[in-house]
């Protein structure tokens, strides 16, 4: 069994197998007991036995745990790089050169048609073109709500304002101002509608938490450092550890290199993290990044939600109307024949009168 251990074998053993071993390893008392075992070994449990057999390889413990971490490294890796893609690409996607501070009015509602306006940001964004124009145009509504007061011509607003457009309502009640920013933009600016297409990292990045890659980034790179103390250490073990060193130097060759590109990529992450939050005006120590993806999947799916109910609601008006003008066409074709009813009964009439002999007065 040591040969496969000191081998790095992972054709042989796998993690589970591996880890199960780390559990059962003699402690140093166990071992002083072994080595001051003087009689028959035949008669030794097999757990005994286990023990004399890890005696053989020196630091025998030390040695499975950096076999464990050899074969679980190119899965840590990998699932580790592919949820820091996951967050730069959401972070690349959501961000802009903008902040806000939205506060509305509900009493100006009704205004917002004749104030509404979209202005351009002459800076360049590495985001979704879409999002940044709908939020513009949030700001906009925010302004004609606003306007006249000492919250109107704000150059921003709050990101999780925009959960908020679901709340405000039109006097009447039967529209929020989600709904009213669904209806604009589906009759002044449709292309606009699809934005959460550019937004596609958003689902699988609201999954994510930046504490557990924290945590993961951190366990790779220690695992590391025990590797590489542990092929330090085996240089004074001589020949026993040979094939064990000649492995773990293998390894090592392209494990330093790959450990090394990770955590670039995690700097780099965590950077563009903090920088999207500063672009949303929110300090990063107060609004982690998982609430500003939560905020904006949230909004996703309200303003989705909000304009399917927009559509169903033209598609039952127009339904409404097709019925309405279809019954005035029954009531204009019913008419011309009662008409021509009335005049044959009237002409009948007065044939009839004329046909009636008229009696001289006496």
């Amino acid at each position: 069994m040591y040969d496969y251990v000191l081998a790095l074998d992972d054709s042989v053993m796998d993690v589970e197998m591996v880890d199960n071993l780390t559990k059962f390893c003699p402690t140093k008392e166990e071992m002083e007991q072994i080595k001051g075992y003087k009689g028959d070994k035949d008669s030794l449990g097999k757990c005994e036995l286990f023990f004399i057999e890890m005696m053989k390889v020196p630091r025998a413990e030390a040695k499975l745990r950096v076999f464990s971490y050899k074969l679980q490294f190119s899965t840590q890796v990998s699932d580790l790089s592919e949820n820091l893609k996951i967050v730069y690409l959401s972070v690349e996607q959501a961000s802009f050169i903008f902040y806000f501070n939205l506060v509305v009015n509900q009493s100006h509602f009704n205004r917002i048609e004749c104030y509404l306006f979209m202005y351009v940001d002459g800076h360049q964004i590495k985001s979704s073109v879409k999002l940044r124009r709908i939020m513009q145009t949030i700001l906009s509504l925010g302004n004609a709500l606003n306007q006249g007061t000492s919250r109107g011509a704000a150059v921003g607003f709050k990101l999780d304002s925009i959960l908020k457009l679901i709340e405000t309502r039109a006097r009447n009640n039967k529209m929020t101002l989600l709904h009213y920013l669904c209806k604009v933009l589906a009759e002044k600016l449709p292309e606009l509608l699809d934005f959460s297409k550019e937004l596609g990292s958003l689902e699988a990045a609201s999954k994510i938490q930046l504490k557990a890659l924290a945590e993961e980034m951190q366990s790779i790179t220690r695992g590391l450092e025990k590797v590489i103390q542990e092929k330090r250490m085996c240089k004074k073990d001589g020949h026993v550890s040979k094939r064990f060193r000649k492995s773990l130097k293998k390894f090592l060759t392209s494990a330093e290199s790959e450990v090394k590109s990770l955590a670039v990529l995690y700097s780099g992450v965590g950077k563009n993290v903090d920088a999207l939050i500063l672009y949303f005006g929110e300090d990063p120590a107060r609004c982690p990044y998982e609430q500003v993806v939560s905020t904006l999947l949230t909004f996703v799916r309200m303003f989705n939600q909000a304009h399917d109910e927009n559509e169903k609601q033209i598609e039952a008006e127009m339904k409404a109307a097709k019925r309405e003008a279809e019954q005035e066409k029954l009531k204009v074709h019913a008419h011309p024949k009662n008409k021509s009813e009335s005049t044959r009964n009237t002409n009948n009439e007065s044939e009839v009168i004329r046909k009636t002999p008229i009696e001289n007065a006496a």
